[in-house]
């Protein structure tokens, strides 16, 4: 079966940084598309960021350019979104996905990212 485990979440002021990481299991991760993704309380899941299968292509959502970097070891078979200059507005469950074409097929339990002012 295959898993996606973040890890790294917790709660921090405005300003700090936070690592999340994502661990896959039960299957190669280096020809899937990782994304990060968040949700917070009554709203829709949005993207945060993503990576291509190499790991060469990202994308970013408007919101975290410049604070956030997201990037992947194909040996580990690991993900990780680093996380600066945070603001209470990134407060959100966090969640790692991985999938082709456009799709997420695979996604993580998430794990909670609280920032305070």
């Amino acid at each position: 079966q295959v898993q996606l485990v973040e890890s790294g979440g917790g709660l921090v002021q405005a300003g700090d940084s936070l690592r999340l990481s994502c661990e896959v299991s039960g299957r190669t991760a280096s020809t899937y598309t990782m994304g990060w993704f968040r949700q917070a309380p009554g709203k829709e899941r949005e993207i945060v960021a993503s990576i291509s299968p190499s790991g060469t292509r990202t994308y970013y959502a408007d919101f975290v350019k410049g604070r956030f970097t997201i990037s992947r070891d194909n040996v580990k078979n690991t993900g990780n979104l680093q996380m600066n200059s945070l603001k209470p507005e990134d407060t959100a469950v966090y969640y790692c996905a991985m999938g082709t074409g456009g799709l997420y097929d695979y996604w993580g339990q998430g794990t909670q990212v609280t920032v305070s002012s």
